[in-house]
């Protein structure tokens, strides 16, 4: 399977050549090497499909590649891409060409895949699935699920079928005219703290052990994986700057610690600390010797970087934020769970850790920052992201939009 010049599949019989060109190839019925180059990476795939099928060629897989997809055993004949079910693609797909993506992102795929799309399209064979198919699939989730999870089905579903057809095992998508029509909550409508509701969070919070926690994430906007996996090593005290290359989650399936790479590859930032993040990570550093560590951090963490495609190890050891009773980081479920239990004493409506996020983007913006910068501090890979999802427009800032209108007019 061929890849371009930063490492990203592109497909069997397709390459991207050093001087930018993309190579199209094939092997004909006669045995004849067929190849050719193209500058775009679309009409190169489009020359190659009809190519192929003027041809007579079709795709098919060798003993050790089916073996390894759990296809058929080690002595079976050759066959054709197009026998496997959706099954059997599934598991393949998840693990040989998306297992760069995120946990998180993976397992969303998975629960879906195994909760919604198993039972209606998982022994069909992978062309054989037909847009009826599909728009069953989110027919039955209309009752019982949100709009934003039918989305997500939708997302994995797409995601799994465009790459089928990328890898030659499908010419069509039966995603293909079908569509959900159960409204997704707006972003408008997801949770962020006004500044009253802040200064309200952070006074109930001040006496808790989780206090640091929470104004370090107002403060610099991380994900709850990253300030879980952070470790010492990526703070510069000197340049006064936060280096996010990791995450850290709680598996409850398998009881243990999982390090995994950032969300995405802009995930990856070194970001300058504000003087109270810098403050918050100054008087922790100073006291980690008092801080009760559980001998279960006695381990390293093995998991793939995606900048350079290596294995890399996270030492439990280094971890900054360790929970003050167990001497282990503290879970995500757990910090929402506390969560609750602040707001309620503040007197204001429940919330999750992610709104932390969400509030850091939005006093950013009512601050002034442009917005391509907020994008590279938050690590999004589009400013599309950042702006329309992240970032809210509150009464405040548009009662301060109204009084500098005034004052351009004057």
């Amino acid at each position: 399977m061929g890849k371009n010049l930063r490492g990203r599949e592109l497909g069997t019989g397709l390459t991207q050549r050093k001087d930018g060109y993309y190579s199209a190839k094939f092997l004909s019925k006669s045995g004849k090497r067929v190849e050719k180059y193209f500058k775009k990476l679309v009409d190169a795939r489009e020359w190659l499909e009809k190519a192929k099928k003027k041809d007579g060629n079709d795709i098919v897989l060798a003993p050790f590649d089916k073996v390894a997809m759990g296809i058929i055993e080690n002595d079976d004949p050759i066959t054709v891409l197009s026998d496997m079910t959706v099954d059997q693609w599934f598991e393949f797909w998840t693990k040989n060409i998306v297992n760069d993506l995120s946990p998180n992102t993976i397992r969303n795929y998975r629960e879906r895949y195994e909760i919604n799309c198993k039972p209606l399209i998982g022994k069909l064979k992978v062309g054989d699935v037909k847009p009826l198919h599909c728009k069953v699939i989110f027919n039955s989730m209309m009752e019982d699920y949100a709009g934003s999870t039918i989305r997500q089905c939708y997302i994995a579903i797409g995601t799994m079928f465009r790459s089928a057809i990328n890898n030659g095992i499908i010419d069509k998508h039966p995603l293909d005219g079908v569509r959900y029509t159960k409204p997704v909550k707006p972003p408008n409508k997801i949770k962020f703290l006004t500044v009253e509701e802040q200064e309200k969070f952070l006074k109930a919070a001040e006496t808790t052990h989780n206090y640091k926690q929470f104004a370090f994430l107002l403060e610099t906007g991380l994900r709850t994986g990253e300030l879980i996996g952070l470790t010492w090593d990526a703070v510069d005290f000197e340049n006064r700057t936060l280096t996010i290359n990791k995450t850290l989650e709680y598996r409850y399936k398998n009881k243990e610690w999982r390090a995994a790479p950032p969300k995405t590859v802009a995930s990856y930032r070194t970001i300058p600390l504000t003087t109270k993040a810098y403050d918050i990570l100054k008087e922790l550093y100073d006291n980690r010797d008092k801080v009760k560590q559980n001998p279960e951090l006695d381990q390293e963490l093995e998991f793939m970087d995606r900048q350079t495609a290596k294995m890399t190890k996270m030492n439990m050891k280094d971890i900054v934020f360790l929970n003050w009773r167990t001497g282990l980081p503290t879970k995500n479920s757990s910090y929402d769970t506390f969560l609750y239990k602040v707001c309620d004493k503040a007197g204001i409506k429940r919330f999750t850790m992610h709104s932390l996020r969400h509030t850091y983007a939005t006093r950013a913006i009512e601050r002034g920052v442009n917005p391509k910068t907020l994008q590279e501090l938050l690590g999004h890979a589009s400013i599309m992201t950042t702006m329309n999802t992240y970032v809210h427009v509150s009464d405040d800032s548009k009662l301060l939009a109204i009084r500098q209108f005034e004052q351009k007019a004057e």
